[in-house]
């Protein structure tokens, strides 16, 4: 049995067809890239294994079983816009999802379990190359530094998917290269799976094993809504060789 399962899925808003009959796999550590023209569904899919979206029909099974209708811990998720608490310090942002989880009611822990919170949360922020910044707020953050601490906030819950929603697109080139080395290391060390979408194509094939391209395969120019996206590609990379149709299809979204 496959880790995700994606079995005859559609989605729809109105009369407008966004998604179309997918049917897709994906093992446990699998790095999946989303590529493919504005509008074509991938956030929509991000969502929807999320949880924060609905099928219109078919259904996502995670190990086997229905997704929860929620967004819960086994999903932590990163976006473009740095979703982090601006009135908090490094430490109590990262902090803050278990200590909320601990103490729903006033969302601080006290004591010994406090400070087991604390020494997990100052782990990741190691993990991410933000010790230095630990005691700082995100307003004194560069922009690669806010989104090393959205990441450390989304693996403080240890969930079993990882999904980035264009985490790197406001990110200038150097920056974004540090990104790539972080985010390959924290997939590898923590066995990851991981599902992100990114409008860069030499990004996608760069980090991800596994490259899902969405394309409308059908277009009525009568009825422009009236077909949705499939991935009309689904590459296995190979880092260590040459990608099969790598260049072809890298060229063909570069001229787009």
């Amino acid at each position: 049995m496959s880790f995700l399962q994606i079995k005859n899925l559609w989605k729809s808003y109105g009369q407008t067809q966004v998604l179309e009959r997918l049917n897709l796999t994906v093992e446990q550590g699998e790095f999946v890239s989303m590529v493919g023209a504005s509008g074509c569904g991938k956030s929509t899919l991000l969502k929807m294994i999320l949880g924060s979206e609905f099928a219109t029909k078919g259904e996502i099974l995670l190990e086997g079983k229905p997704l929860s209708t929620e967004p819960d811990a086994e999903r932590g998720i990163v976006f473009q816009k740095y979703s982090v608490f601006p009135h908090m310090t490094v430490l109590k942002n990262v902090m803050a999802a278990d200590e909320f989880t601990a103490a729903k009611f006033f969302g601080r822990s006290f004591g010994e379990q406090r400070k087991k919170i604390q020494k997990k949360a100052e782990s990741f922020i190691e993990a991410v190359g933000l010790a230095p910044a630990i005691s700082k707020y995100p307003h004194q953050l560069s922009g690669g530094m806010q989104q090393r601490l959205a990441i450390a906030q989304a693996l403080m819950k240890a969930p079993k998917i990882l999904l980035l929603d264009e985490p790197f697109g406001a990110l200038d080139p150097g920056i974004r290269a540090d990104m790539h080395v972080l985010i390959r290391d924290i997939w590898q060390k923590n066995k990851l799976t991981i599902f992100m979408v990114t409008h860069d194509i030499k990004e996608g094939f760069e980090l991800g094993s596994r490259l899902w391209v969405f394309d409308k395969v059908k277009h009525d120019p009568q009825a422009p809504s009236a077909f949705g996206a499939q991935v009309t590609y689904d590459l296995q990379l190979n880092h260590g060789g040459t990608q099969p149709n790598a260049e072809e299809l890298a060229a063909k979204f570069s001229a787009n």
